[in-house]
This record gives structure tokens, sequence and C-alpha cells, in this order.
């Protein structure tokens, strides 16, 4: 099986976190993408709580055959390296799947050096980043959805909408549960 895996702290997940899943499950043949949300993010501080992101992932998701959330790294005590849950899902046709300000940052991330060798690397690029010159990453395409999380959580917190940047039952999430607000 081939098996993508997107990771992130997904604070909140929106529709370029959705759209890089799809448009590399498409361009690499992909059986499935499964979303990893981190549990304590080593280069982020998360603004809402594991559960809250874990839950607002498996909406996103819902009614796409190919996606599935995992709690790997929830469930897991210390800090989320990308290199330990790659180790733990170990596989010959493993395929990670991150932006290409991602690759772009790579050396910063714990035992780097490791995770080309534990998968592939797809870099989805983004509007405004360039590609990294890097040998080890295969680079798709995607329309430019110019969206962030942190954009998201300002708009919230600002009392905007966030209409089309996040899907609409992860809106309604973020308005339950009173998430981003100032």
């Amino acid at each position: 099986m081939r098996l993508g895996v997107l990771g992130g702290t997904f604070d909140p997940i929106h529709i370029g976190h959705v759209a890089a899943a799809r448009a590399a499950a498409a361009a690499l043949a992909l059986d499935q993408v499964l979303f990893v949300p981190s549990g304590v993010p080593p280069h982020k501080q998360g603004h809402a709580a594991p559960e809250h992101r874990y839950e607002m992932t498996v909406l996103a998701t819902a009614g796409e055959p190919i996606f599935t959330v995992s709690r790997l790294e929830l469930d897991r005590p210390g800090l989320s390296y990308t290199v330990d849950t790659l180790r733990a899902l170990r596989g010959p046709d493993l395929f990670f799947i991150c932006g290409a300000d991602a690759i772009r940052d790579l050396p910063s991330w714990h035992e780097w050096e490791q995770l080309p060798k534990l998968a592939h690397f797809i870099a989805v690029t983004r509007p405004g980043v360039p590609r990294p010159d890097v040998q080890y990453a295969t680079y798709v395409e995607i329309p430019g959805i110019d969206v962030s999380s942190s954009a998201i959580r300002e708009r919230v917190a600002a009392g905007q909408p966030i209409t089309g940047m996040v899907a609409p039952a992860v809106a309604a999430y973020i308005h339950e549960h009173k998430l981003y607000l100032a």
C-alpha cells in the first residue's frame, strides 16, 4: 500500500491542508493519506488543545474515503518528532507530504538527516514560497490556495468570518468551542 503521511499542528486544519493531501494522492497514486496532528510540536506553540486539533482534523477529512486521522503523536508522550512517527509507520511505500516551506526548514528538524531514508518526500508548492533545490523531494503543484492557520486564528480573534478557509464543520466546531478568541 502506498501511504501518504501529512503531519502538522492543524491549528486549525484548513482547505490548504486538504488540497495538499488531495494533490499528493492524485500525483503519486497514494492508496491512503494519514493525517497526523502533532501532540506537542517542537517548533510551534499550540493555540488549541491537542484534542480540539484532532477533532477538527477528523471533521475536515470526513467524507474523503482515502483520508484517515491518526492519534499516533497525540498518544505518544514527549515532543512530537516526525522521525519517530516515520519510524513507527515504516514501510517501503511511505510518502511524507509537506509544504515547500517545510523542506526549506528541514535542517532544523530533529534527526533530519534520517527523514529521507524513512520516507519519500512530497513537497507541495505554496504561493510565494520558492522551491528549494533538494534531491530527495518530489514537487507537486497545487492551485494558489493562500490560506494559513495563523491568518484564520487572527480572523477568529477579530470576529471576522472564516468562510471558505476551513470546512464548514471546522468553522462550526471553532465557534461552538470558542477557540482562538482573544
